[in-house]
């Protein structure tokens, strides 16, 4: 099984380094840039399996960039999940409105936020574990 692989948008130091090693406890491979600019061509070059975005970056909004991610034919499979420390009420409809998959508030609990990453990072069914299923539910009749 190949390793899954998160691309990290953080432009805060600390942050990076919780979100890095908590995701490489749980043996998933980290790609991290704190540079806005540079997601783009990092998400092409990579192909991470999930962003994590923080929408609070110097030089552009996170939300910005996952519009253009999201416009992007080549990388808009790629599911968004916002980080924010400014999470108030109507934050969630406008995250979501931006193209974001699911958000989590700053500060983080660990707990929640392995479960959101978690979800986003399981391997769809297989369609052999399907049909088994079904040919099992066909001789039952």
């Amino acid at each position: 099984m190949n390793k899954k692989k998160v691309l990290i948008v953080e432009d805060n130091e600390l942050n990076m380094k919780l979100f890095h090693d908590l995701l490489e406890a749980h043996d998933i491979a980290t790609v991290q840039t704190h540079e806005g600019k540079a997601v783009l061509d990092m998400a092409r070059e990579h192909k991470p399996d999930l962003i994590i975005m923080d929408i609070q970056l110097p030089e552009i909004s996170g939300l910005e960039l996952t519009r253009m991610i999201k416009d992007d034919e080549e990388l808009k499979s790629i599911p968004v999940i916002a980080v924010t420390a400014f999470a108030m009420k109507g934050d969630e409809q406008k995250i979501r409105e931006g193209g974001c998959e699911s958000y989590i508030s700053k500060p983080i609990s660990v707990v929640h936020f392995m479960d959101v990453i978690q979800t986003y990072l399981q391997e769809p069914q297989g369609k052999s574990e399907q049909a088994s299923v079904n040919d099992k539910q066909q001789g039952d009749r």
